[in-house]
């Protein structure tokens, strides 16, 4: 029976690449730069590529967090304060939260019947701040982000440290949903316990990590979770 639901925050119940794009237009603008398709789409490929980087332990957040600006303006031949616009970017990336459809109300409901917990790699101040500005601390019997614990998903020191801090707890009981098979899926299967991958574009994605479900859709975690009652 499956009593302990993990929950990834960023494409799962928030929509982060909606966020991340008016994030980075507001900083950009204030920088006197036009916000432009190519520089919004190239950043968030570098970014996505930054932060596996930091999964695989080659990066460390705070390199993660101006490297990919570095990369950004030396790719368009602009000079710029990277760690100024860092900071800017997640004191605006802080300010936005937009739901997942149908998150809210997933959340609604586990919350009923199973102990929800937050596993987040997002930095502590920008999560924080989205998560209650959303109102949805209510939901969740803890919070779990890297940035506090120690380690980054997928390790499993990061699991084996919110596993801690959660009295009776048992792996066989336990489960994890979130969008990323590099982080989430290999981080829960590393850690021992059931995973759901989050997939909403249904595309074939090459990679050897294999979930144990997939879903297109939150509200289908519930006709998962009905094998396990």
């Amino acid at each position: 029976m499956i009593q302990h639901i993990f929950l990834d925050l960023d494409d799962t119940i928030f929509d982060f690449k909606k966020a991340e794009r008016i994030a980075l237009s507001r900083t950009l603008r204030e920088e006197g730069i036009k916000p432009t398709e190519h520089i919004l789409n190239r950043y968030s490929e570098i970014n996505l590529s930054q932060w596996k980087l930091l999964e695989l332990g080659k990066l460390t957040r705070e390199e993660v967090l101006v490297r990919r600006y570095e990369i950004l303006f030396q790719e368009v031949g602009m000079s710029c304060d990277a760690k100024k616009i860092s900071e800017k970017y997640e004191d605006f990336l802080g300010e936005g939260h937009y739901f997942i459809p149908g998150a809210k109300e997933l959340l609604e409901d586990l919350s009923k019947k199973y102990h929800l917990y937050l596993a987040s790699n997002g930095a502590v101040k920008v999560q924080m701040s989205r998560i209650q500005s959303a109102g949805i601390e209510k939901y969740l019997e803890k919070i779990f982000l890297s940035e506090q614990i120690g380690y980054e998903k997928p390790s499993p020191q990061f699991f084996e440290k919110c596993f801690a801090q959660i009295p009776d707890f048992k792996k066989e009981e336990a489960l994890i949903l979130g969008d990323s098979l590099t982080s989430d899926i290999r981080g829960g299967k590393n850690a021992g316990i059931l995973t759901v991958w989050f997939h909403p574009s249904g595309k074939k994605v090459e990679e050897e990590i294999v979930p144990d479900y997939e879903i297109g859709k939150l509200e289908e975690l519930k006709t998962i979770l009905s094998f396990y009652s």
